[in-house]
Formats: structure tokens, C-alpha cells, sequence
């Protein structure tokens, strides 16, 4: 079968099941795993075995890089990539004359839906691909129904490495933090993810503050940022949250145990609504 790749320009020949996938993207090999496609898998990424089980698969790469005399030896009849910064690798990967598909970063909870149905069409699996994407909508309207009535305001911050950023209107993680019973409170921009202006939040004075860190790639003392802006002294005090990399703590992984990390939120937004005044 014969596929263009709009966002890396290309045709991609893909066999009709493909066998010998490898998958640089976490959230995307999570989803094959659940779609039962575990054993189609011929290579993944430093970072997925954080979001399957125990595996012997070879680790061919990480976000940015992959081991060519490696992956030459896997030989692959697919590669799957995502755009972003992993797109300048998915054409590098191109050049070289393998075939990869890039699916797009989801800029909303229906992008990370729609990515499973694509997901699903790359691979030829496109029923279990859609009765995973019903049984997650499913658990995401439960989890909309169960949000706290008393809703905190949010402010999220992403530590990427040593980058750092906040969340807008036009991010899956906007949607998750909504879902959950959570106001963002840079929600009205229009901006998937920004630099964020610090005295906005200090006249906002959210009631939660989240935070996202990689602790083993770039640790971040959130109590010593918290205290060196002063936030601290607002009374009251704000709920802090500290999200990881780890399955069901991870708010910037879009794979399927993002419904554990929402559900772990909600818990923490109930707590807020229970015990803060």
C-alpha cells in the first residue's frame, strides 16, 4: 500500500501488515501494545518502556537520534515518527531511504483520537484500533462526569529539559487538565505552548499549581522556584502537583494510560476541593 506523509512530503510504501515496526514515539508504541500489535514490533525508543511491559525489543533511538547500524540490521517496513522537533529525524530517516510515516502532535484530545484511527490505518488494525479509541472516549466522558463541582484554577508548567513552558488553548494538555475538573488558567490563549508571563500568574493567583519535570533527564527543585517568585506567601497557599515521566503521573504522554494520569489529577483536584478554602 502506497501512503503520502503530508508532513514529510512523501509517498511511503507500507506493506499490507506491516512486520517489523519500529516505533520512536512512547505514546504510539503504548497504543500499538494495546491494540495487540506487541509482536509487530521490531525496534522502540529509549523512553517507551516506561509505557509497556517488561521487553527484550531493541531500543534503536531516542527523540532526536537512532543507532543506523542497528536499525539497518532491523531492517524495518515501517518507522513511526511525529512531527515537531522528532520531524527534522522522520526526514533524515526519509533521505536514507526508509519508509517512515510521521503522524501529527495532537493539539487536542480529539487529535490524540484521531491519531489512534490513523495509527490503526498504518497498520492494517483498524477495528481494534477503533474499539480502543471507544473504550478511552468512554472512560474520558466517566471521568468529565466526575470532576469536583468546586473546580480550582490551574497553572501548568512544563519543564523540557531545561526549557521551560506553559499551556494554552491549543494543547492535548489543556483538554486533559479541563477534563479532570481543572480551569487553566492561560486557557483563553490561543497558544499551544509559551514562556509564561509570571505576573500574570501572580495577579491570577491560581488555587493549583502543576508542574510537569523530567527528574533523571533535568531535575527541578519546584519548592525553591515556588519560594524564589514569592508564591509561597499567597494566602492561602497553592495545592501543589508534581508530575514525572512515570506511567499515570505523566500529563505530556498522550498514550493510552493518559486516562490513569487524569484520573490521578482528578484525585488531585478532589483533594484541593475537600480540604482548600
Amino acid at each position: 500500500m502506497r501512503v503520502f506523509c503530508d508532513v514529510l512530503g512523501v509517498e511511503v510504501e507500507i506493506p499490507e501488515h506491516p512486520q517489523r515496526i519500529v516505533c520512536l514515539v512512547s505514546s504510539l508504541t503504548e497504543t500499538l501494545f494495546e491494540m495487540g500489535c506487541a509482536h509487530r514490533l521490531a525496534g522502540i525508543s529509549a523512553y517507551c518502556h516506561r509505557y509497556i511491559p517488561p521487553t527484550d525489543l531493541p531500543v534503536v533511538g531516542d527523540y532526536l537520534r537512532v543507532d543506523e547500524s542497528l536499525l539497518s540490521q532491523i531492517a524495518p517496513d515501517l518507522i513511526i515518527v511525529t512531527t515537531g522537533v522528532q520531524r527534522a529525524l522522520g526526514q533524515r530517516l526519509v533521505k536514507a531511504g526508509y519508509p517512515v510515516y510521521a503522524l501529527p502532535l495532537p493539539s487536542s484530545i480529539s487529535g490524540v483520537m484521531e491519531n489512534v484511527n490513523l495509527l490503526g490505518g498504518l497498520v492494517n488494525e483498524v477495528e481494534s484500533a477503533r474499539r480502543l479509541r471507544q473504550r478511552w472516549e468512554q472512560q474520558f466522558q466517566t471521568l468529565c462526569l466526575s470532576a469536583p463541582v468546586r473546580r480550582p484554577r490551574v497553572y501548568i508548567e512544563l519543564w523540557f529539559g531545561r526549557h521551560m513552558r506553559t499551556v494554552g488553548a491549543l494543547s492535548f494538555i489543556h483538554d486533559l487538565v479541563e477534563a479532570a475538573g481543572g480551569d487553566n488558567i492561560f486557557g483563553r490563549d490561543r497558544r499551544a505552548y509559551f514562556v509564561p508571563d509570571f505576573a500574570e500568574v501572580e495577579r491570577q493567583r491560581p488555587d493549583v499549581l502543576l508542574f510537569h519535570t523530567e527528574p533523571d533527564d533535568y531535575p527541578v527543585d519546584v519548592a525553591a522556584l515556588i519560594e524564589e517568585r514569592g508564591w509561597h506567601q499567597w494566602n492561602p497557599a497553592p495545592y501543589v502537583v508534581i508530575a514525572t515521566v512515570n506511567k499515570g503521573q505523566n500529563i505530556i504522554h498522550e498514550g493510552p494510560s493518559m486516562m490513569e494520569t487524569a484520573t490521578w489529577l482528578q484525585g488531585h483536584f478532589h483533594f484541593w476541593a475537600r480540604h482548600y478554602r
